[in-house]
């Protein structure tokens, strides 16, 4: 039987006949070892060198990367604060232009209420005369007849305020249109401006004066999903009903020049 504490030959001892053998399978077993642990100190170094420089890399481009971000951040954030600034000073003087237009219309307004009382007030100083000369017999179908050949100049002059409010209301449209370009907006005022110069009443009752006060002034618009026409305008309205007094009053003041003996201005 083999004595297994004696096994033959090992290589970690010596041949007993004195031979080298077992050294020399130690020589050579080492040195691979020894190589391989060498080989791998120097890839662990090497690759420790190459992880250490992707590491540099990384963070020096995030670093780079980081400022780039907070400059363009504070170049945006200060552009936006100068915006928002220049924002705020245009809405404050679009809100005083408005509100000096609101102060502007009011006054207009109110001016045209008093100018629109008083002619109320000498169309029934009128009417009172009218009729205390109707009750003079003569004189009431002088008066009569006189009415009577002024019902054409005021018819003309009906027919006129009845065209101009419908091109008005068209003129208004345009004006609160986003669609309608402006220069179709100025030739519609043009032509309004013309036809009031040209028309004998218009020239009489001065409504070319009046029409450029409604064109610089009343910027009334009704909401945008408004689709009837004749709530736009504010201005324009009172105008229109301060001409219509015009014309009553001017009939009866032509009736009262012809009356007497003042050829009134006839077109």
């Amino acid at each position: 039987m083999n004595n297994l504490n004696d096994p033959p030959r090992w290589n970690i001892r010596p041949d007993p006949a004195g031979g080298n053998d077992g050294d020399r399978w130690n020589y050579a077993l080492l040195v691979p070892m020894i190589g391989l642990a060498a080989f791998r100190w120097i890839w662990t170094r090497e690759s420790q060198r190459q992880i250490q420089d992707v590491k540099g890399k990384y963070d020096s481009n995030m670093a780079a990367i980081t400022k780039d971000l907070e400059m363009k951040y504070r170049d945006t954030l200060t552009e936006n604060r100068r915006t928002v600034a220049h924002l705020e000073v245009e809405l404050e003087k679009e809100r005083q232009r408005v509100q000096g237009y609101r102060k502007a219309l009011i006054s207009q307004s109110q001016q045209l209420m008093e100018e629109r009382k008083q002619l109320q007030q000498e169309r029934q100083d009128l009417e009172q005369e009218k009729n205390q000369l109707l009750q003079s017999g003569v004189a009431g179908v002088a008066l009569r007849k006189a009415l009577e050949r002024e019902e054409e100049w005021q018819c003309r002059a009906q027919a006129l305020l009845q065209e101009l409010e419908m091109k008005l209301v068209e003129r208004q449209e345009a004006f609160c249109s986003i669609l309608l370009p402006r220069e179709h907006r100025l030739e519609m005022e043009k032509n309004l401006l013309l036809k009031a110069a040209k028309d004998p009443v218009g020239s009489e009752l001065n409504l070319e004066g009046d029409l450029r006060d409604i064109f610089k002034n009343d910027r009334h618009c009704a909401d945008l999903l408004n689709m009837y026409k004749r709530k736009n305008g504010s201005l324009m309205w009172l105008y229109l009903r301060y001409w219509q007094l015009q014309v009553t009053l001017q009939k009866h003041k032509r009736a009262e020049e012809t009356l007497k003996g003042v050829p009134p201005n006839r077109p």
